[in-house]
C-alpha cells in the first residue's frame, strides 16, 4: 500500500510505502492499547467497590453495594434493615387483626353464631396429607418473604373493610326488624274476628274488616308491637280511645277501643312497652283490643307480621337448646 503525503512545505510530494507487516503491527498495538485500557477501568471499579466512595453510592444501593463488597458489618445493616421493616409490617398487621377480631365478635353478635361454634380468637385446624412425589419443600428467602407478607397485610385490610360492610349491613337489618310489628299487642290466646271479608256485627251486612280483634278483659294492659312514634292518641267516633304509631319505612299500627291510654302524640315509645289497655269505648260489642297494620297506607293481614314474630321466638329458642 503506497500513501502520497502533500503539504505547502514539501517542494515535491512524498509518498509512503506500507506493507503487511506495517499493518500486522499497528493492529496488534491497537488491541494492546484496549487491553491495557480495559485493565485500569477493571481495576479502578474494584477499587471503588471495595472502599466507601461516593460515587458508588450514588449509583449503587448501600445494602447491595456493601453485599457486594462481603463486609460483614453491612450484610448484618442489611439484613436488620429489612427485620426492622417486617416487624413495623408485623405490627401493622397484629393492629388489623385485633381489629378484624373486634369486628368479628360484634358480627357473631349480630347474626347470632354462638360463640362456641366459631371463636375467633382460637386457631383453625389445618392439615393435610404430604406428599413425596413432588419437589421437596424449601425455605423463603428474604424477597419472597417480604412478598409474602405484603400479600397478606393486603388481605387482611381487604377482609376487614368487608367485615365492617357486613357489621352494617346486619345491624340496618337489626334495627329494621326492631321496628316490625311481630309482637303481639295483649296477652290473649285467640281473637274474636279476623282480616277480611265478614259480616258487620251491627249492620248484619258483608265488610271488609281492615284488621284483626282481640278479645280480653277490660283492663288488660296493650303493648306496641314495635318501637316508634305516637301519631294519634284520641278519641274517634268509630274506633273510640284511639292511638296509632308510626314504625318508619311507611309502616303504621293502630290500636282501638281502649279504655285508658298512657301515651300522647310525640311520645316516643319502646317495642312491647305498655301503652293502654282494652276497653269496649266507640263502635263495639264488647271490651276488645282492634289491631291494624298498614304499610304505605294499605291495610295488611296483621297475622303476617305476628306469625313472622313467633318464627323468630322459636329459632332463638331452638339456637339456645
Amino acid at each position: 500500500m503506497q500513501i502520497i503525503v502533500m503539504h505547502s512545505r514539501f517542494t515535491q510530494a512524498k509518498s509512503i510505502t506500507l506493507t503487511s507487516s506495517h499493518l500486522i503491527f499497528s493492529l496488534l498495538g491497537f488491541l494492546l492499547f484496549t487491553m491495557l485500557c480495559s485493565a485500569i477501568m477493571a481495576a479502578l471499579m474494584l477499587r471503588l467497590a471495595s472502599g466507601d466512595s461516593p460515587f458508588l453510592k450514588e449509583i449503587i444501593p448501600v445494602n447491595v453495594a456493601g453485599l457486594a463488597s462481603n463486609d460483614p458489618n453491612a450484610k448484618d445493616r442489611y439484613v436488620k434493615e429489612n427485620l426492622a421493616a417486617m416487624a413495623i409490617k408485623l405490627g401493622e398487621m397484629q393492629a388489623q387483626l385485633i381489629r378484624l377480631d373486634a369486628l368479628g365478635e360484634r358480627v357473631q353478635g349480630l347474626a347470632g353464631v354462638k360463640p362456641e361454634e366459631f371463636n375467633f380468637k382460637d386457631s383453625p385446624g389445618r392439615g393435610g396429607l404430604e406428599d413425596s412425589t413432588r419437589l421437596p419443600p424449601r425455605a423463603l428467602n428474604m424477597s419472597e418473604f417480604q412478598l409474602a407478607l405484603d400479600a397478606m397485610s393486603k388481605d387482611v385490610e381487604l377482609r376487614s373493610d368487608f367485615m365492617g360492610v357486613v357489621e352494617t349491613k346486619l345491624m340496618g337489618f337489626k334495627v329494621q326488624s326492631k321496628l316490625l310489628p311481630t309482637i303481639q299487642p295483649v296477652n290473649v290466646s285467640y281473637n274474636a274476628s279476623g282480616f277480611g271479608w265478614r259480616l258487620d256485627p251491627f249492620s248484619g251486612r258483608s265488610a271488609f274488616h281492615e284488621g284483626i280483634d282481640f278479645s280480653g278483659p277490660t283492663g288488660t294492659p296493650i303493648i306496641a308491637a314495635a318501637g316508634g312514634v305516637i301519631i294519634a292518641a284520641e278519641f274517634h267516633p268509630q274506633f273510640g280511645n284511639m292511638l296509632e304509631i308510626d314504625h318508619g319505612g311507611e309502616i303504621m299500627t293502630r290500636y282501638a277501643h281502649a279504655s285508658k291510654i298512657y301515651v300522647k302524640v310525640g311520645d316516643i315509645v319502646k317495642r312491647g312497652q305498655h301503652i293502654a289497655d282494652i276497653g269496649s269505648t266507640g263502635r263495639s260489642t264488647g271490651a276488645h283490643l282492634h289491631f291494624e297494620v298498614h304499610v304505605k297506607g294499605v291495610p295488611q293481614n296483621p297475622h303476617k307480621f305476628l306469625n313472622a314474630g313467633a318464627n323468630q321466638v322459636n329459632l332463638a329458642a331452638l339456637s339456645q337448646k
